[in-house]
C-alpha cells in the first residue's frame, strides 16, 4: 500500500509499505479522510515523541476493509472513525481515568504508524461507526474535537467568565464554539490573521483582535481586571510569556496549544502566588473521543466550514516542510 513515511526528522517520502492485516481484535481500516494535525508538524521536525520511521495521522476517517479474529461488532464497508489514543488499561493512571498519562501510553500516528496511509490498523474498541449523514471530512474532525472536550472538561468554564483566546487557527475556532456552549460572556481572540478573526466572530467570538493591535485594544485601561480565564491555541513561547499578562485575580490559564519539549517560558511566580492562579495543562484525548463525536453528531459544534482545503498524500510532504498558508484553518490529506 500506499504511505507518507517520515523517516527521520525533516525526511518525507511517499513509498510502498506493508499491508497492515489485522490481528486479535483489531480491524483495518480503508482511509478516506485524514486531518493534519500540528503534532504531525512536530513530529516531521523532531519535536515530539515519536520513533522513526512512522507514518503520522492521527485524525481519520474510513471504510472497514477486513476484521480480525474476535471482532463480532464490525463488518466490512462499515463507514467509522476512531480513537487513536493506546492506552495499556492496567496502570495507576489508566485505573484512574487518567489515561492520557498511561505509563505506556501510545497512539497510531504518534508512537505507532498512523493514517497518512492507504490503510491503517486500529483496535477494534477504538472504533466508533458514523452515520451517513456525517461525513468523512467531519468525521476525521472527531479527534481533535475530542482534544477540545479534554481541555473543557479541565478548565471547569463557569458561566458568565470573561475568556481571552490566543490563536484562532482551526483548535482556537473549535474552542470559540466549546466556550460558546460553556457559557462565557465576554470571548476575546487574538490572531495574525484578520479572516481567521472574521470567522472566530462568526461562530462567538464578541471581539476579535490582530495581535499587532493587541496592546491598544486590550490595553490596562480598557480590561483593568484582566480575564477570568486565558486560553493559549498557539503553543508559540513568545505568545505564551504574553498571555500570561491578561489573567486577572483568581484566574484560570490553559495551556492548549502544543509546545516543542525543549520550549521555555519566563513567568513571574509572585503573581501565581499573589493573585490566586490556576495554571492548567491539557493533554490530547482522555476518554472524550465518544462525547466529541456526539457533540459533532448533533450539530452542536460545527466542523466542516474549518476545512480550508484536500491534498493528496505526496502534496503533503510540501506541507509538512512549511509551504502553508497563513490563513489555513484545516488541511485534510483525502485518498
Amino acid at each position: 500500500m500506499k504511505a507518507l513515511v517520515i523517516e527521520k526528522p525533516y525526511t518525507a517520502v511517499v513509498k510502498e509499505v506493508p499491508y497492515p492485516k489485522p490481528g486479535l481484535d483489531e480491524v483495518t481500516i480503508k482511509v478516506k479522510n485524514i486531518g493534519i494535525c500540528g503534532t504531525d508538524i512536530h513530529i516531521y521536525q523532531g519535536e515530539f515523541l515519536s520513533p522513526y520511521p512512522i507514518i503520522p495521522g492521527h485524525e481519520f476517517s474510513g471504510l472497514i476493509h477486513e476484521v480480525g479474529e474476535n471482532v463480532k461488532d464490525f463488518k466490512e464497508g462499515e463507514r467509522v472513525t476512531a480513537d487513536p489514543s493506546l492506552f495499556c488499561g492496567q496502570c495507576k493512571y489508566c485505573l484512574t481515568n487518567r489515561g492520557n498519562q498511561c505509563e505506556n501510553w501510545g497512539a497510531l500516528g504518534n508512537t505507532t504508524d498512523g493514517s497518512m496511509a492507504e490503510y491503517v490498523k486500529v483496535p477494534s474498541r477504538n472504533v466508533v461507526k458514523i452515520p451517513n449523514s456525517m461525513s468523512f471530512k467531519e468525521a476525521a474532525f472527531i479527534e481533535p474535537m475530542a482534544c477540545v472536550v479534554h481541555g473543557m472538561n479541565r478548565l471547569h468554564l463557569e458561566v458568565g467568565d470573561r475568556v481571552i483566546i490566543f490563536g484562532a487557527g482551526a483548535m482556537g475556532q473549535q474552542l470559540v464554539q466549546a466556550v460558546k456552549m460553556a457559557g462565557a460572556s465576554e470571548l476575546v481572540v487574538v490572531d495574525v490573521s484578520q479572516e481567521k478573526l472574521n470567522m472566530a466572530l462568526e461562530w462567538g467570538a464578541t471581539k476579535g483582535v490582530l495581535s499587532e493591535h493587541i496592546e491598544t485594544e486590550i490595553s490596562a485601561e480598557k480590561y483593568p481586571d484582566g480575564f477570568d480565564v486565558v486560553i493559549d491555541a498557539t503553543g508559540i513561547p513568545k505568545v505564551i510569556e504574553q498571555a500570561f499578562n491578561y489573567i486577572g485575580a483568581t484566574g484560570k490559564y490553559l495551556q492548549f496549544g502544543v509546545t516543542a519539549p525543549d520550549a521555555k517560558v519566563a513567568i513571574e511566580p509572585f503573581k501565581i502566588y499573589n493573585k490566586d492562579w490556576t495554571i492548567i495543562g491539557s493533554m490530547a484525548i482522555n476518554y472524550t473521543f465518544l462525547p466529541a463525536f456526539h457533540w459533532v453528531k448533533e450539530g452542536r459544534i460545527d466542523v466542516e466550514h474549518l476545512i480550508s482545503k484536500e491534498i493528496t498524500l505526496e502534496e503533503a510532504i510540501d506541507f509538512l516542510k512549511g509551504s502553508r498558508d497563513p490563513n489555513d484553518f484545516k488541511v485534510q490529506i483525502k485518498l
